[in-house]
C-alpha cells in the first residue's frame, strides 16, 4: 500500500483544510472547483479542460473501480490536484489496470482526502471558485495562504497552448457502442484540448477526422478543403485567445462549423459576443438544459467556468438555442446566415448522459447540405 502524508489545502481567502495525501507528493497551485458526477472520475482526471484547476468530487467515495486506460479522454492528466472525501484503495473492476493512488502518483498529481468536502463545496458555492494551493511540503497555513494569493488565476491565461497537440494527426477509432457510419465527410478538428469521445463520435457519424494544433491558421485549415470544421473544448479564459478568435472568424461562412465548450465561446466571440466568468462554474453530469425551439429539456454533462454573455450577441446574426435552467446562462447558439452552431455543454458526455448526441447528426446534415 502506498504511503500517505499530511497535506494542507489553502484558499486565497484564508480558509484551510487539513487532510492526507494520496498519489503524488509536493506542492501545486490551481483554482478549486467541484464536480457533481457520481462516477466518471477517470474521464474527469484526463479531461484537458481542467488544466489549471483542482477538482473536488462531491460524491464521497472515489476510486473503487480503479483506472482503465480505455476510459481516458486524453493522453494524460492535466488538472492540478484531485480532492475527495475518501479514496478507495480496494479496486473492484475487471477492466481496471491500476488503482487511483498509483495512477495519480505516476501522473505526478497530488490527491487529497480526509477533508470535509461538503464544507469545501458549500464554501465555493457561497464565495465562488478561487485560487488555492495544496501541499505535502508546506504545512504552515499562513504561508500556504500567502502562496495561494500570489498564484496565477484563470482569468487572462492562455492555457490552450499547454494542452493542444504538437503535430497534426488522424483519428479513426469509433465509439464502442455506436458502429461507424460509412465515411462521407472530411472534418478538421481544432484541438484546443479535445476529448477523445468527441473524436469517437465524429467517426461514428461518418467523418474522416484530422486533428490540428490550436494555433493552425484558417488558411491552412481551408486549404485541406474539409467538409466541416470542429471547434473543440479546452481550458482557461476564452477572452485570452484573440488570435484563435480571429482564425475562427476567418473560417465563418467558408465551411460548416460546430463548436463545443471553449469552441462555443470562441464562436460566440467570433460573431461579436463577449464572455464572462461564472461564480463557481458548471461541472458535473446532471445539468438541465432547455432547447428553446421545442422546450425539450436535456440532462447534460458540463465543465466550464466561463460563458458567452447573452446580451452581447448581435440579435440579427445569432440566435440563442439553449439555456441552462439553473441560472439561465447561454448553452447553445446558431448563426442565422452562416452554417455554424455550438453548445456550451458536452453532448459527447464522458462522463454523463447521452441526451444530446443528436447534435453530431446536425453537424453531418449541415455538411451534407453544403456538398
Amino acid at each position: 500500500m502506498m504511503s500517505s502524508r499530511e497535506a494542507l489545502l489553502a484558499l486565497e481567502d484564508g480558509t484551510t483544510f487539513r487532510g492526507r495525501s494520496f498519489g503524488a507528493v509536493g506542492t501545486a497551485a490551481g483554482e478549486v472547483v467541484f464536480n457533481t458526477s457520481m462516477s466518471g472520475y477517470v474521464e474527469v482526471l484526463t479531461d484537458p479542460s481542467y488544466r489549471g484547476q483542482m477538482v473536488t468530487m462531491t460524491y464521497p467515495l472515489i476510486g473503487n473501480y480503479g483506472v482503465t486506460p480505455e476510459d481516458f479522454e486524453s493522453r494524460r492528466t492535466f488538472l492540478s490536484a484531485f480532492i475527495v472525501k475518501e479514496c478507495s484503495r480496494r479496486v473492484s473492476n475487471w477492466r481496471s489496470r491500476t488503482s487511483l493512488p498509483e495512477f495519480l502518483a505516476a501522473q505526478g498529481v497530488i490527491g487529497l482526502e480526509g477533508i470535509d468536502t461538503r464544507s469545501l463545496v458549500r464554501h465555493i458555492r457561497e464565495a465562488g471558485a478561487m485560487k488555492a494551493m495544496v501541499s505535502t511540503e508546506v504545512l504552515d497555513a499562513d504561508g500556504l495562504v500567502a502562496m495561494a494569493r500570489e498564484s496565477p488565476g484563470l482569468v487572462g491565461r492562455d492555457l490552450v497552448r499547454e494542452v493542444t497537440c504538437e503535430a497534426a494527426y488522424d483519428w479513426t477509432e469509433p465509439l464502442p457502442d455506436l458502429p461507424p457510419a460509412e465515411p462521407r465527410f472530411d472534418v478538421v478538428v481544432m484541438d484546443y484540448g479535445v476529448k477523445y469521445n468527441i473524436l469517437r463520435l465524429l467517426v461514428s457519424h461518418g467523418c474522416r477526422v484530422h486533428v490540428v494544433p490550436a494555433y493552425t491558421a484558417a488558411a491552412e485549415v481551408l486549404a485541406r478543403e474539409p467538409d466541416g470544421v470542429f471547434l473543440s473544448n479546452g481550458p482557461g479564459d476564452p477572452a485570452a485567445l484573440p488570435g484563435i478568435v480571429a482564425e475562427v472568424r476567418a473560417m465563418l461562412g467558408k465551411r460548416p462549423i460546430f463548436g463545443i465548450c471553449l469552441g462555443h465561446q470562441l464562436l460566440g466571440q467570433a460573431m461579436g459576443g463577449t464572455t464572462s466568468k461564472l461564480k463557481f462554474g458548471h461541472h458535473g453530469g446532471n445539468q438541465p438544459v432547455m432547447h428553446l425551439r421545442d422546450r425539450h429539456v436535456e440532462i447534460s454533462s458540463q465543465n466550464h467556468g466561463f460563458v458567452v454573455d447573452m446580451d452581447s450577441l448581435p440579435a440579427g446574426a445569432v440566435d440563442v438555442t439553449h439555456v441552462n435552467l439553473n441560472d439561465q446562462t447561454v448553452e447553445g447558439l446558431r448563426c442565422k446566415d452562416i452554417a455554424a452552431f455550438s453548445v456550451q455543454y458536452h453532448p459527447e458526455a464522458a462522463p454523463g448522459p447521452h441526451d444530446s448526441r443528436y447534435l453530431f447528426g446536425m453537424f453531418t446534415e449541415l455538411m451534407a447540405a453544403q456538398k
